[in-house]
């Protein structure tokens, strides 16, 4: 008879309710249970950051502001407007989602510190309007005797809305980690560790980005609106830049990825200040002194040195075994033009790297696209994938002029590439690598996980599924890419330098998989330096110098032709030799 055994996300749900019981009985006094209160409202608006910064990797100062737009909802709407405090709650939402797809969209065009910038503006504005608009928020003074939700009982003691305010804490928290996981969580880290390799699998990454900021926004926003009817006043320097920092502090110190990391943090700085108050002049010292030991010497938080230590004692989830052979794209005839270029060009200001080049790869084939280094083979590669758009040309990919769109667009259509410069997502393992390339086929979760599993048994990765792609040796990185290409099921796959930096018999390994690949039916355009590999596999060759076509055709044929040879030696005489 079998036992069931509980998974780890099992324990964590019962020692969360577990905590959401026994917290407000073991904390007593009625400040205690509102510094309580406090940390599970903060929870939540961290929660927040750990969805925008922890798995989107984007950085966000504005989330105080979020947090008091929750909070000011309900406020003005039970307070001044006489609303129904779950509708306010509401409104105070979709409020804090229009602010969260503004500050998103602005990742179209920024970045880094220059996105960090305007969110800072954002949140500044936002302070500056609560505190200087008085006839509409109250102004300094604030607003007060904010009611508390109606619910199943009342909840007119801080214990009992202490265990309210920990129980929507806790709901957050399995949402959040339930995420992490979930085809959006992955394609959100992703784009958190290679946006371009994102997109070229298919992954929308604006949309991605702005629904992180939108989900942060709202509970930032949840987080606000409990922690309103929990102190039953607001004020608007409760929620200034200070406040978006201590948010961000309290992610840092717990873990940005980690759900329990966040939690972790938010009771710690919401409970050690009070922790430390006896050291009087000095605890604002010891305080920040705390914050920045753990950041620098634990850069993966609290939560993740524990992680770290327990990693050698906990069992990987196992990887569902695939259910049949690895799947391909659609039978069409062979000879059936695939993707058809025609007069292609791309120009870097002055700079013609591809300047009317013309091709067609054909149903079935392995077509090679060759020529000296920097004679534009991988510009062509990156602006028929959608990473550069051309300066002028066609290009048809099944039919469908895909000129000009985003890699995305383009990927889901059916294209699939690997990279001259390896594009791993590092932190990830193989197998959440290999996921996110699943994702591009569609289906649902059951089939995403079945083609990842075929793609990596094909590729002969199952025993490093759970190594992390860094710290991979490097060849093997190599067929995880390609594995990860693979699982999406490719009409067409673009291999771009895929024996640079192998050993010998590595090579050999890939020309074997290739010659598989070849034998399922797969179409794939090669750029490819290694000769010998070249004419081992390819069917049909176009040469490219200096962004023009010089020749084109079988192998045996190209490659003996003397422009061919004066392309890659110098001169005709070498050629010749």
């Amino acid at each position: 008879m079998r036992t069931a055994t509980l998974k780890p996300v099992h324990w964590a749900i019962l020692g969360g309710a577990l905590a959401v019981a026994l917290l407000p009985l073991l904390v007593t006094g009625r400040y205690n249970t509102n510094v309580l209160l406090l940390a599970g409202a903060w929870a939540i608006a961290a929660l927040g950051l750990t969805v925008v910064l922890g798995y989107a990797g984007q950085i966000s100062l504005a989330q105080a502001s979020f947090f008091g737009i929750g909070a000011y909802a309900i406020g003005l709407g039970t307070v001044h407007y006489g609303l129904n405090w779950w509708l306010a709650f509401v409104l105070g939402l979709v409020a804090a989602v229009a602010g969260g797809i503004i500050l998103g969209a602005t990742t179209l065009k920024l970045g880094g510190h220059y996105l960090a910038m305007v969110t800072i503006g954002f949140q500044i504005i936002f302070s500056l309007v609560m505190t200087n608009w008085s006839a509409f928020s109250g102004g300094p003074d604030g607003i007060t005797r904010i009611p508390r939700p109606p619910f199943f009982v009342p909840l007119n003691s801080a214990q009992r809305y202490a265990w309210f305010a920990l129980a929507a804490t806790l709901l957050v928290a399995l949402a959040v980690h339930a995420l992490r996981d979930s085809r959006l969580g992955r394609s959100m880290r992703a784009v958190r560790e290679n946006e371009i390799a994102a997109e070229a699998l298919g992954v929308d990454t604006l949309r991605v980005k702005v629904t992180a900021f939108a989900i942060s926004a709202v509970l930032g926003a949840a987080g606000g609106s409990i922690y309103a009817s929990g102190f039953l006043y607001i004020a608007p320097d409760t929620f200034d830049f200070g406040t978006s920092v201590q948010f961000l502090a309290m992610v840092l110190v717990g873990g940005r990825e980690s759900v329990a990391g966040s939690v972790l943090g938010a009771g710690l700085l919401t409970f050690l200040p009070e922790w430390l108050r006896e050291l009087k002049k000095i605890y604002l010292i010891v305080y920040g002194s705390i914050i920045v030991l753990v950041i620098v010497f634990m850069p993966e938080g609290l939560w993740g040195f524990v992680t770290l230590l327990s990693r050698s004692l906990a069992r990987p989830s196992p990887v569902p075994p695939p259910r049949g052979a690895l799947p391909m794209g659609r039978a069409r005839p062979a000879g059936e033009p695939v993707l058809v270029i025609e007069n292609l060009g791309k120009h870097f200001g002055g700079l013609k790297a591809v300047d009317g080049v013309s091709f067609t790869v054909r149903q079935g084939e392995v077509h090679a696209l060759i020529g000296p280094n920097g004679s534009g083979k991988t510009t062509i590669i990156n602006v028929i994938s959608g990473l550069y758009a051309p300066s002028f040309g066609e290009i048809t990919f099944l039919g469908r002029s895909v000129g000009g769109q985003r890699a995305s667009r383009i990927a889901r259509c059916g294209m699939t590439r690997t990279f001259q410069n390896l594009r791993l997502f590092r932190e990830l393992t193989v197998w959440e690598n290999v996921l996110v390339g699943a994702q591009r086929a569609g289906g649902d979760e059951t089939a995403i996980r079945e083609r990842a599993a075929s793609a990596i048994e094909f590729m002969g990765l199952t025993s490093h599924v759970h190594n992390r792609a860094k710290n991979l040796p490097y060849g093997t990185q190599k067929r995880v890419e390609i594995a990860r290409a693979l699982a999406g099921v490719p009409e067409l796959l673009l291999l771009d330098e895929p024996a640079a930096g192998l050993t010998q018999s590595e090579k050999e390994d890939l020309v074997e998989i290739v010659q598989q690949l070849h034998a399922r039916g797969l179409t794939m355009l090669l750029v490819e330096h290694d000769m010998s590999l070249v004419s081992q596999l390819s069917h049909h060759i176009t040469v490219i110098n200096f962004g023009r076509k010089i020749a084109e055709g079988a192998p045996e044929r190209v490659l003996a032709e003397p422009a061919v040879g004066e392309a890659y030696l110098g001169n005709r005489e070498a050629a010749r030799a």
